[in-house]
């Protein structure tokens, strides 16, 4: 079943799929890279575990589909069990929002559903130990690292910096997570929140995954950090070039105000808080700014944290850096 209130079809789905059995559900958003995304399912299918999972794929782009031409024999012949489908509207948030929606109408028994990008890999036992976790520390969502994979020659340093650094090393509940391309999400939660999972505010600029995040943990769901189950994350190297880590360094800190803003409501009061602490980060960039560098020893990590906070406060005024609506902005 698809869902009836969004712009979604089927493109393939595997024979003999028996949607009742299924107690994971993977569900992988792509754009424009079909090279990747196969590597990512070929990741899944090789997959170490006892449980029935099945893998939804969340075409986004309407026009061109070479994910889905690239995905849907993967699924036809078996070698994954799932679906392929087309998220007509697009931007990051109808894709995720259609591939959740379109689990919790498919599969009706599942306990986890988890995330993974068209251009990451998934260790063999991925799976089970982002699953394990959930039910060990009792936790409703779960997030892991998403490890650089830098072109031959990069300086390791680049691995430290905060626009590719985890957010935790250990293994434990935290207050918050961040990130969608590493994820496990109790079926609890989608049906507590409900579609849309994710605001269109942030279909192309980014962050409708950290909004969604910090709302659930608002609620009182359970979040931790799983260091065992990494994905491996292939950085092109436009990435490391000077101007996308300055506008990606400057949107991330406009994301955290508009998250933040959003939680408090948007009232008069509120924004004083989060401008307060705007100020507070950029005060702090400099301490900041110097453990980043010693961690990596780039000038780049070092100025990150003062980018950031400019960042929250350009959000103030209106900034937006919709990276995601160009076709290679992501």
């Amino acid at each position: 079943m698809l869902p009836t209130q969004s712009a979604v079809s089927l493109v393939a789905r595997s024979p003999d799929l028996d949607a009742q059995a299924v107690a994971c559900v993977v569900t992988v958003p792509t754009f424009r890279r079909p090279e990747h995304l196969v590597a990512t399912l070929r990741s899944l299918a090789a997959q170490r575990t006892a449980r029935r999972f099945a893998v939804i794929v969340m075409e986004n782009d309407a026009e061109g589909r070479a994910g889905a031409a690239a995905a849907a024999p993967l699924f036809s012949d078996g070698t994954l069990a799932g679906l392929v489908i087309v998220a007509h509207e697009r931007g990051n948030c109808c894709a995720y929002n259609a591939g959740w929606e379109t689990a919790l109408l498919t599969f009706p028994a599942f306990d986890h559903l988890l995330v993974i990008d068209d251009d990451e890999i998934a260790t063999p036992d991925w799976l089970e130990t982002m699953c394990r976790t959930s039910e060990t520390l009792g936790a409703a969502i779960v997030g892991g690292p998403q490890v650089p994979r830098f072109a031959a020659g990069t300086s390791p340093g680049w691995a430290e910096h905060p626009v590719f650094a985890p957010p935790y090393r250990e293994t434990g509940r935290v207050a918050r997570l961040f990130s969608s391309g590493n994820l496990l999400i109790g079926r609890p939660v989608l049906q507590a929140m409900a579609p849309p999972f994710l605001d269109l505010r942030f279909n192309f600029m980014g962050g409708g995954d950290s909004d969604f995040l910090a709302r659930a943990a608002d609620r009182g769901f359970t979040l931790a950090w799983c260091a065992e189950a990494p994905v491996e994350e292939t950085i092109p190297a436009g990435r490391l070039e000077a101007g996308w880590i300055r506008k990606r360094g400057l949107r991330n800190g406009v994301i955290s105000a508009l998250v933040e803003r959003k939680r408090r409501g948007g009232q008069t009061f509120g924004r004083a808080v989060v401008v307060a602490r705007s100020l507070a980060l950029l005060a702090l960039a400099p301490w900041r700014g110097l453990k980043h560098y010693r961690r990596s020893g780039l000038v780049s990590a070092a100025i990150d944290p003062f980018r950031f906070g400019f960042g929250r406060l350009l959000a103030e005024f209106g900034y937006a850096n919709e990276q995601y609506r160009q076709p290679d902005g992501g």
